[in-house]
């Protein structure tokens, strides 16, 4: 675990989280990129993905950025005059909902050439929600913070435009609802999900505690169909060469400092992969499968719509 921790150490943070980190170009784009992959999944003759016609109301909530005035509840929202607009909150029954548990901690602002961690991250909640649209699924988030503290959440439901709200709620912390934290990991994660899901943690998952973490996410997926979404983590360890013998660095976690050798600098990329390599090694092991993704929007997006498809359809078999 030392390791792990040595690592964190190490990177810089990149510039605060105000550029988009998916600009609604690129959201476009990855819109593309999974009907193209994903058309070759509606050909021919398959199971139909509901299970039967309709909507089961839930309840009341807040208005939200995307919501349909259709579902507003006017005498409701007049009880409070109307600040907040309160709207009907309804969901199609279907056999899962997809929901991302995505890692919102410091350390994913870190990286270089403008690519942080968080934005791969954000990569993946465009592309598995969007794979979500297209199968008419309800997509919901789950953000978390070191540790899996500070956890909050936005409920599933379907249409682009959740995807796009997902996607700024995980970059500016917007609409998101705080979740009770308990001990247990998976438990914090399954109290927020009514009914069986399939779950995707995106994160480069450089924790203290792996072994403890992986555990916790097997036990949910016992209930759930979970896997990781594992984003490179070399790739923000690949710095410039530098001219000094040792080098100051600092954690962006802990604010801690250390210094470190000119040749540690150069070797934590490769420490990182190997890092990552054990810890795949030990979800294999828990059960957990793992799909791994690198800085290449465009080859994240085919990866991942593929898997999340397959992962999706195999339900319906």
């Amino acid at each position: 675990m030392e390791q792990g921790r040595a690592i964190g150490d190490s990177r810089q943070p990149a510039s605060p989280r105000q550029a988009p980190l998916v600009a609604e170009a690129e959201l476009d784009a990855i819109e593309l990129m999974v009907m193209r992959r994903l058309r070759e999944y509606t050909l021919g003759d398959h199971r139909s993905l509901f299970h039967g016609p309709g909507f089961d109301y839930v309840g009341l909530r807040n208005w939200e950025p995307g919501d349909r005035l259709s579902i507003v509840d006017w005498p409701q929202s007049s009880l409070n005059n109307f600040s907040p607009l309160v709207v009907r909150d309804f969901e199609q029954p279907g056999t899962a909902a997809i929901v991302a548990v995505a890692d919102r901690s410091r350390s994913t602002l870190c990286g270089t050439d403008a690519t942080p961690v968080a934005r791969a991250i954000a990569w993946a909640i465009g592309t598995i929600g969007l794979s979500a649209a297209f199968f008419q699924d309800a997509f919901g988030l789950i953000t978390f913070d070191r540790g899996f503290e500070g956890m909050a959440t936005i409920s599933p439901r379907a249409g682009r435009h959740q995807v796009a709200h997902c996607l700024e709620a995980y970059q500016y912390g917007r609409g998101l609802e705080p979740i009770t934290r308990f001990h247990h990991v998976g438990h914090s994660i399954a109290g927020v999900m009514r009914r069986t899901s399939l779950v995707a943690v995106v994160s480069d998952f450089l924790f203290d505690d792996i072994d403890a973490t992986l555990s916790e996410l097997s036990h949910l997926n016992a209930r759930h169909d979970l896997f990781l979404v594992m984003v490179d983590a070399g790739a923000a360890f690949t710095v410039p060469a530098a001219g000094a013998w040792w080098i100051q660095v600092q954690d962006v976690e802990t604010g801690r400092r250390q210094l470190v050798s000119r040749r540690g600098v150069r070797r934590l990329a490769e420490r990182a992969r190997d890092w990552q390599d054990d810890v795949a090694r030990r979800a294999t092991r828990q059960n957990l499968d793992v799909v791994r993704i690198g800085t290449d929007w465009e080859q994240a997006a085919a990866v991942l719509a593929a898997f999340t498809a397959e992962r999706r359809l195999r339900k319906q078999r």
